[in-house]
């Protein structure tokens, strides 16, 4: 596969051309005083979140972070510990830094100017590199995106109810896979598109921000385009177990 999870990790790396990208959607860095806000009382995991990422960027030696949005949490300009939490991130990955940017992330690109790193931000309809289409989710992707052999997007969060025979329940998040269907994004642009890829949901790389069920019945995808974009999408959990077509689990 042309972006290959790493096992356990809500993470991925592909190679396009001469770069080899680890990707990654949804950190939310800060979440917890977001919580704080809403009366949810949580002690802070951003170092547990930098070590996980550190980790996994030593285990797969990249060439660049790809980001699929929603790298901060906060609407606006980071702030407090969300803004330590961000700084934190910049000062420690040896990497170039791509976040394509989300919902969340309305104004990191003031953070930026402050750093020594190379960081860059794509526009919401996000962008190509090499082969690899990026982009948060909540807005629809450009032509130039839908075009590249893969498209990987954040946003969605999905997660599935598994339950056992007497009763219990487990929340696992799980990735998303399957055609990138043309019809609902040429009915978007009234035009006919080139696209023949694979589209990939991205689980969220934070485990506490929730997520869409996708076999609880009522759940409705936030996305725009999905589940129309999706053709014949299978739902993986995080150690690769295939749970099958994500309409029938």
């Amino acid at each position: 596969m042309a972006v290959e999870p790493v096992p356990g990790e809500a993470a991925a790396v592909a190679e396009t051309g001469d770069q080899r990208l680890l990707l990654l959607g949804d950190y939310h860095a800060g979440l917890e005083l977001g919580l704080r806000r809403d009366g949810v009382e949580l002690r802070s995991r951003a170092d547990d979140r930098l070590d996980r990422l550190l980790g996994i960027v030593e285990r797969t030696r990249p060439d660049r972070l790809v980001v699929l949005g929603d790298l901060g949490h906060a609407i606006g300009d980071p702030y407090g510990d969300e803004r330590d939490e961000l700084e934190a991130i910049f000062d420690r990955i040896d990497v170039p830094i791509t976040v394509a940017k989300g919902n969340h992330d309305g104004d990191i690109e003031h953070l930026f100017e402050a750093i020594d790193g190379e960081v860059t931000l794509t526009p919401t309809h996000g962008a190509r590199i090499g082969s690899i289409g990026v982009v948060h989710g909540h807005t629809w992707p450009s032509p130039t995106v839908l075009e590249a052999d893969v498209v990987c997007i954040g946003h969605e969060h999905p997660v599935v109810r598994l339950e056992d025979e007497v009763g219990g329940h487990r929340v696992e998040r799980v990735w998303l896979r399957g055609g990138l269907s043309a019809a609902p994004f040429e009915e978007h642009y009234d035009a006919e598109l080139a696209v023949d890829g694979e589209l990939v949901v991205f689980p969220a790389f934070n485990e506490l921000s929730g997520g869409t069920w996708i076999n609880v019945e009522g759940q409705e995808f936030l996305s725009p385009f999905l589940p129309a974009g999706l053709d014949g999408g299978e739902a993986y959990l995080l150690d690769g177990t295939r749970l099958g077509q994500y309409t029938d689990v």
